[in-house]
Formats: C-alpha cells, structure tokens, sequence
C-alpha cells in the first residue's frame, strides 16, 4: 500500500491503468487540486513507492534537463536570434550538439541513476513526505530560495578548487572544453565533477530536513526543476533585454556564466553573482581593469602614507 495517503482510513482499490487511478482519486478525493490528484493517482497507480519515486525522480531529470536544452538548441539553428549570443561566432555545430549529447545521457544512466533509483528508501528515513495534500506555496517558495541560497554557495567554492591544479587538469577541464557552452553542456562534464557539484542540489534540502523534519518530495521536485533550468539557461550562450538578470540585479544567468567559460577563470557562482563580486573574482576585462584601477589606487595611497 502506498504512503500517499498518510491519514487515510479507507483502502482504495488497486487500478489497472493510470487513467483508472487518476479517476478514482479525482472522485475519492475532490478536495485535491489538479496537480495533486495526479501525484496521488501515481503513487496508487504504482502501489511500489520506491519504483514510483526513482521512476518519477529519473523521468523528471530527464524531461525537465533536455525539454530545457530543445529550445536553445532550436535558436541555434535561427540566424535571426544571433544579435543576442555573446560570442556570436562561434555557434555550436550537429556534431557538438550530437557528442556533448551522447556524453550527458552516458552520465545520466551510469552516474545519476543509481542514486536516484536509490532516493525513496532515504526519503522514509529523513522523513521526506510523499503525501498529499502538498505543503503551501509560502512553504514551498521559502524553502526552494533557502535551497537557492546554500547552492549556490557550495557551488561557488566547489567550482573555484575545481579551477586549482590538478583538479583542474583532470577534473574540471572536461567542462570546459567548450569555450562557448550552450544549453546541453550544462551537466557535461567528468563524473567527479557531477557528484560534487550536484551534491549542494541534493545534500542541501536533505541537511535541511534532517534538522527540520518539514519536507515534501513535490518541493523537491519542484526545486531540481528550477535548478536545472536554471543551469541550462546559464550555459545557453544568450543575453536578451529580457533575461532574469535585467529584473533581479543579483542573478548571475548566462552573461555571467558565459564569461566564465570565455575566459576559463572567475564567476564561479551558480545563481548568484554576490559571492564573486564580494570576494573579486568577477571574470572579465571590465572587471580585471577595475581590479588593477583599485590596485594602483591603493599603491598610491601607500605611497603618500610612506612619505
């Protein structure tokens, strides 16, 4: 029997379809919304929460990272959208879109599937709730920023040992083996790499929940959505007047990211550019110039001090 229905006191009949689950539920439980009535169908459907979940949580990875990576893929392929890529010369052809293709979908299935087929039985342990009705959307919203936060500061100094010596070398080098990334090249990279850094996605909502015992697996999911998105995005190799950045000062996005890749050191942040910006590793000749003006202004000061 599935845990869908933490406080139910009725079995409900197993289904022979999903269409048939989904039909029941809706007439068994009306006051669930859409989104949770299909949830619930899932999990009555499967009556094997730990398939239901490794199933769902690989199907998701799946969808949301490539369904992300069509539409850049597409505009590649559009000359008219050239104005906005940031290094318009260099527009990945078939057989880079194709190899980077072949190596992700390697990773997904020899890297990221045993973990996630693996996650329900943690999941009990930690107490992360299957069950329906969902949390709020305040809930929700205040745990994925907090989720946002501890990311991206994992990521930030992650990636910069990563770009140290021999982590660079025969780590992290994988990565940047396109100097202009686009969206597929988002989770391209050596196994190592792909543990650690998808390591502050996933150790940070269950280091959450460990202490709070307050987590839903819809909010997980919700989460590893958005940040997939926002992955993809950040390697995309476009910057339009209506990118996030342009609305929220402090998001990094791909001018940022794509900086990064251009000149293979600084703005090591995922999400957010105030970890860079606070600690001067802004990539970039702008930001390199500012650095060198701040020097000679601070040797000047020196200077006079000393006379």
């Amino acid at each position: 029997m599935s845990q869908v229905f933490a406080n139910a006191t009725n079995i409900l009949p197993t289904s022979q379809s999903y269409s048939d689950a989904l039909s029941l539920i809706s007439s068994t439980n009306p006051q669930l919304n859409i989104v949770e009535q299909y949830w619930a169908a899932w999990y009555h459907y499967m009556q094997n929460d730990v398939l239901a979940t490794g199933l769902l949580f690989f199907l998701l990875h799946e969808f949301m990272y490539f369904g992300r990576c069509l539409p850049w893929y597409i505009i590649d392929k559009i000359p008219y959208f050239n104005k906005w890529k940031i290094q318009p010369t260099k527009i990945p052809s078939d057989k880079e879109q194709w190899e980077c293709f072949k190596s992700v979908i390697m990773s997904h299935f020899l890297v990221e599937a045993i973990p996630i087929w693996t996650f329900h039985p943690m999941c009990q342990k930690l107490g992360i709730s299957i069950s329906v009705p969902f949390p709020t959307l305040k809930t929700m919203v205040l745990q994925i920023s907090l989720f946002f936060f501890l990311e991206d500061m994992w990521h930030y100094w992650a990636h910069r040992l990563f770009h140290y010596g021999p982590f660079y070398k025969y780590i992290h080098k994988q990565h940047h083996r396109y100097a202009a990334p686009f969206g597929l090249t988002a989770e391209y990279a050596h196994p190592v790499e792909i543990m650690s850094l998808g390591a502050g996605t996933v150790c940070m909502p269950i280091l959450y929940v460990y202490f709070t015992k307050n987590l839903h697996l819809f909010t997980l999911c919700v989460w590893i959505t958005l940040r997939l998105f926002q992955a993809v995005d950040s390697h995309s190799g476009y910057e339009f007047p209506w990118s996030l950045h342009h609305f929220i000062p402090f998001w990094a996005g791909a001018e940022h990211h794509d900086l990064h890749h251009h000149y293979f050191i600084g703005n090591y942040a995922s999400s957010f550019r105030w970890w860079d910006f606070s600690l001067d590793t802004e990539a970039g000749p702008e930001a390199k110039a500012e650095r060198e003006e701040r020097m000679r202004l601070k040797a000047e000061q020196k200077a006079k001090k000393a006379n």
